[in-house]
């Protein structure tokens, strides 16, 4: 388990960016930068700096895949940072942010697959 402080774990959600990101996460287990921007219909660069910050306090980790970096929610969160996070994501259900973000998702999936698509072949997996 991360040894994860209240405040270094509060700072860390006290965005409504950051707060989209995690709500995602709650819902799916891993999801990949370029799902991420599609979904919140935010810039590559902004995504970007609000995932390293999740990271930084170690709420995410990350790992790269070809050409994608894929996010999910530390392994090692304690239990009391998962059981909040889960009761923001169902507090988030009400608000027409997180749902149009759901939404997006739900309408991209195929871009998962387009990822991979694209990191098999520029590795030369794909042929």
């Amino acid at each position: 388990m991360t040894s994860l402080s209240l405040e270094v774990f509060t700072k860390a959600l006290a965005d409504q960016t950051r707060l989209r990101i995690l709500s995602l996460l709650v819902q799916y287990p891993e999801l990949c930068v370029c799902e991420l921007t599609e979904a919140l219909g935010l810039a590559q660069p902004k995504i970007s700096r609000h995932l390293a910050i999740l990271r930084e306090a170690s709420v995410l980790q990350d790992r790269k895949l070809g050409l994608w970096v894929h996010y999910q929610l530390h392994p090692q969160l304690s239990p009391w940072a998962q059981a909040m996070l889960k009761q923001l994501q169902l507090a988030s259900q009400d608000e027409s942010i997180y749902q149009e973000d759901s939404r997006r998702l739900q309408a991209i999936t195929r871009i998962k697959m387009i990822c991979s698509e694209s990191s098999m072949s520029l590795t030369g997996q794909g042929s």
